[in-house]
């Protein structure tokens, strides 16, 4: 694969979750901190974001925000005063207190007609009338008259036990504004036409309940965390950053590009320089400069990467998970994976699977 499908597979786990929200008038609800990370696209209306210890974001219609830190965060109608976010309602209990209530009507239908979308809690859809009972509460009875905002909200699982430093390096809040012409100046068209396409994919599939929709959407959803990322590592928003540059940079991209297609052939400094067309002080000065890690302390360090996942994700036996990341014997992978892990394998493969039941049940 490539770096950024590696990167999102080493720590994706679980399946996304979200929720349409359609709310109209003053309201403020607060996320609490996740260990995941979360995300929000703006389908209609425009709304605000006020991350903990950041700059407020107003986001607008096809805009997408990604929380890749799962940093805490308010929602509003508005840029919220210190009175107004202390008194906002969580995000659960926000939702709960609308479930049954019919949405803001779209143009065209009566008011109260709303979606079949919006049916209720079952359908994993909310909408809200800022009335003082639901979403708004507190904020004023006459909120119902103002505007209409619509909605994603979402959530990916996230194991982070060793994250790769291309998601480390991403900021706490990515805002990915509906630009024409793609998301600022640096964006390159494919990356902001293929992010357009997701937020577009989205919208349509909550908006209806379509046959196979129960499969869809996690899919498009996983699509949509793909394509913000990419899109930050293309120029929106990740500028001055390392890794944007590493992978902009043709030398040290080629490296990356052989270590995560094959991660078990017997790479060498001289073979991936080779793979980049240079010599190999060459090589070696630009990806550890760019990366932070000389090419093969990055290659042992995905390699062990990898193998966590495969004990994770996999049932395989140590010795097949061995093999697919490059050590010619369970003892030569043991060996390496406790001097990174600080355990053996087999321990780290059964606490996983107790903490993932636990969460399960819990």
């Amino acid at each position: 694969m490539d770096v950024v499908s590696d990167a999102i597979s080493a720590v994706r786990i679980g399946r996304p979750s979200s929720r349409r929200v359609r709310i109209a008038g003053r309201w403020c609800t607060r996320l609490a901190a996740y260990g995941g990370a979360g995300f929000h696209v703006v389908l209609e209306g425009h709304c605000w974001l006020l991350p903990d210890g950041g700059d407020p974001v107003e986001l607008g219609p096809g805009d997408a925000v990604l929380l890749p830190h799962g940093t805490g965060h308010v929602m509003a109608d508005r840029p919220a005063d210190a009175a107004e976010l202390s008194r906002a309602v969580p995000f659960e209990r926000w939702l709960d207190g609308t479930a049954s209530r019919p949405p803001p009507a779209r143009p065209g239908e009566a008011a109260g007609a709303g979606s079949g979308a919006y049916a209720g809690k079952s359908a994993g859809e909310y909408a809200g009338t800022g009335d003082g009972k639901g979403p708004g509460k507190g904020l004023g009875e006459d909120a119902v008259d103002g505007p209409v905002v619509e909605m994603l909200c979402g959530k990916y699982r996230l194991d982070r036990s060793h994250v790769h430093p291309l998601l480390a390096e991403l900021p706490p809040v990515v805002h990915l504004p509906h630009q024409p012409g793609g998301h600022g100046a640096t964006a390159p068209d494919s990356a902001d036409s293929g992010l357009r396409a997701a937020i577009a994919l989205l919208g349509g599939e909550v908006g209806e309940r379509l046959p196979g929709s129960a499969v869809a959407l996690p899919s498009l959803l996983d699509l949509l965390l793909v394509y913000m990322i990419r899109s930050w590592t293309a120029g929106a928003g990740g500028a001055g950053g390392s890794w944007p540059a590493a992978l902009g940079d043709p030398v040290t991209a080629a490296a990356l590009r052989a270590v995560h297609s094959d991660p078990a052939a017997a790479w060498t400094v001289d073979l991936l320089a080779a793979e980049a067309g240079v010599s190999r002080p060459t090589l070696a000065r630009r990806f550890t400069g760019l990366v932070g890690r000389p090419p093969m302390a990055y290659l042992t360090w995905w390699r062990l990467t990898r193998a966590a996942a495969l004990l994770r994700d996999t049932g395989d036996p140590l010795a097949a998970v061995a093999r697919r990341v490059g050590y010619s014997t369970p003892y030569a992978l043991s060996h390496a994976f406790r001097r990174e892990f600080g355990t053996t394998p087999g321990r780290y493969r059964a606490e996983l699977a107790t903490t993932v039941t636990a969460t399960t049940v819990g």
